[in-house]
């Protein structure tokens, strides 16, 4: 009989359920997308019970969609927008305060004080990441700091603090089940990723009591099953695992040098390093990959804190197209030569130079310039970030040769095609372009046995289309060239 996989995928706009068949066919979905509040200049905050309302109408809408084979879902898995933070009542549910999103950088001014007091290399030690607003640790922390009488419910064990996934098990469980998983706890800035667990000094560093923290478990294991109260029957949950790490998985990236680059409201890059927890001296994050049966895959990353979220800038914001995809007929009319650089740091800068004070621009403007001009300049913002990113490895002595693309841009054939040009590198785009719900649904199918081992998970993954590099070398080193100047112009501007 055919058994399917329930895919709950929360990202940062938009909540989405996908049931995948055995064969990695998308067979029914659903998404919702919710308001992004911004309460103060640099803040980005969600409302936990908009996060769970849409994440439960879209597995429902599935659920409704499959008829009489909803009985066949034999497990949940869930992804989720990485380090956004979270506090609730264990009791009530209730939330002490908003979700602090990933985006948010309200805490720069607490990284700043524990770089200048010297901390950072001895908590990238520990943890493969830097001290950024960007992390949990310090979200956290200022929700305990300026939430009347938080720190003292969270010293007494009343709250549970969790990334989104452990919010979402919390609720689906009914609260019966307190966990995450090892790549989103890799996330926090509270987790030693050698040593595999919650580590007390980082704790004592950022002044976070133990007793908030939810259980860490493999990315395929058990956690508990999802409430007939919610989908009209019991599921088993079995995979938790970070949106980025779970691209990784869709896109069979299992062997140690692979990479993948998701598109989506930021761009992430991610190369598996297989046993090894490389160390990055240009600014990349060390990260749990996944975590299976005990055994810890590790993976080198770049993260881009705006790709599809500058587009839907443009868009909502700017009002200069109506549709996304408008965005490729406007490249195609302006071509590569496009005089204006968009530098897109309305959050600040993300790897590898880690500025959360630099803030975005336009640059090159000119009486003759349009729509299409800054459209293009949007998209081309995405590759040369990527081109960032891969520098970066590449100093640090790895070098894909071939990049494999997900996310909602990469339907875009002139941005693909720019974006193999301007790397230098082959594109492959996959069949399955949802890679990210993928990942979190084959992980939960290897817990229940759908699937025996990653090689069957591996066998799933085809490429639909590969995009070549044919620009010549000079002329994308010039067009790379003036991105980077664009940058200086940005970063030197908050000096």
């Amino acid at each position: 009989m055919s058994r399917f996989l329930l895919s709950l995928d929360q990202g940062t706009t938009s909540s989405r359920a996908i049931a995948f068949a055995s064969d990695g066919q998308i067979v029914a979905q659903a998404q919702q997308e919710f308001p992004q509040h911004f309460p103060q200049p640099g803040w980005v905050e969600h409302q936990p019970q908009e996060i769970w309302q849409s994440t439960l109408d879209s597995a429902r809408e599935v659920i409704r969609q499959l008829g009489d084979d909803a009985t066949k879902v034999a497990a949940i898995g869930i992804t989720n927008q990485r380090e956004t933070t979270l506090l609730w009542d264990r009791q009530t549910g209730e939330p002490v305060y908003p979700a602090i999103v990933w985006q948010d950088r309200r805490t720069a001014d607490a990284c700043s004080g524990l770089k200048r007091l010297g901390k950072e290399e001895w908590v990238q030690k520990r943890t493969g990441l830097l001290l950024d607003p960007y992390f949990s640790a310090t979200k956290l922390a200022w929700i305990l700091d300026n939430v009347d009488g938080a720190r003292q419910r969270a010293e007494r064990g009343e709250l549970a603090f969790g990334t989104v996934d452990t919010y979402l098990l919390w609720q689906l469980t009914q609260g019966r089940v307190h966990a995450t998983d090892a790549t989103n706890a890799s996330r926090t800035l509270l987790f030693n990723i050698h040593q595999q667990c919650w580590d007390d000094e980082l704790l004592a560093l950022f002044n976070i009591p133990a007793a908030v923290l939810p259980d860490v478990r493999d990315s395929s294991a058990d956690f508990g099953s999802a409430s007939a109260k919610w989908l009209g029957q019991e599921i088993p949950i079995g995979a938790m695992i970070g949106d980025q790490q779970s691209a990784l998985v869709g896109q069979a990236c299992f062997g140690s040098g692979m990479a993948k680059s998701t598109y989506g409201t930021g761009c992430f890059v991610m190369m598996n390093s297989g046993e090894q927890a490389l160390h990055s001296e240009h600014r990349l994050l060390t990260t749990v990959a996944y975590r299976l049966q005990g055994q810890v895959t590790y993976a080198l990353e770049g993260s881009i804190f705006m790709a599809g979220a500058t587009i839907q800038w443009i868009r909502d914001g700017l009002q200069l197209i109506a549709r996304a995809s408008d965005t490729q007929v406007l490249a195609e009319q302006t071509g590569y030569d496009n005089p204006v650089y968009m530098v897109p740091a309305f959050t600040g800068l993300g790897a590898p130079y880690w500025d959360p004070d630099a803030r975005g621009a336009i640059l090159g403007l000119t009486r003759d310039t349009g729509i299409k001009e800054i459209v293009t300049a949007g998209l081309q913002a995405v590759c040369y970030q990527t081109r960032d990113l891969l520098e970066a490895m590449k100093a640090d002595g790895v070098n894909p040769a071939t990049l494999r693309v997900d996310g909602g841009m990469v339907v875009n054939d002139w941005l693909m095609q720019f974006l193999a040009d301007v790397l230098g590198v082959h594109i492959q785009r996959p069949a399955i372009t949802e890679t990210t719900a993928l990942g979190a649904a084959v992980l939960a199918g290897l817990q229940v046995g759908v699937y025996r081992s990653l090689d069957d998970i591996q066998a799933l993954w085809q490429h639909q289309h590969e995009f070549h590099p044919l620009l010549p070398i000079r002329k994308q080193q010039a067009l790379y060239e003036g991105w980077l100047a664009a940058v200086r112009r940005v970063c030197n501007s908050q000096e």
